[in-house]
């Protein structure tokens, strides 16, 4: 789509294709890995107690050794979809 050694200027390739350029600089990074064992060890939890909120896991994670805050662990929650897996 966007050719970085084209003649045309990269800011005009965006304006041609319609985005904005911005999103052509933007390079997404990797996830860490101690957020991808928070993650697992979040989903774990959530198939014991599937009502529990970002403050109950929390320190559920902390009585398993896992160091986090709990807007940590509400990002992570809303980043991983924790919550569309409850069966009702």
């Amino acid at each position: 789509m966007i050719d970085r050694h084209h003649d045309l200027p990269l800011n005009r390739q965006a304006n041609v294709l319609g985005i904005s350029r911005g999103s052509v600089y933007y390079l997404p990074r990797a996830v860490p890995a101690a957020d991808l064992a928070l993650m697992r060890a979040i989903d774990a939890l959530h198939l014991e107690y599937p009502f529990a909120g970002s403050r109950m896991l929390q320190g559920l994670l902390g009585a398993d050794g896992h160091k986090a805050g709990r807007l940590h662990v509400a990002t992570l929650i809303a980043d991983s979809d924790a919550t569309g897996r409850v069966i009702q």
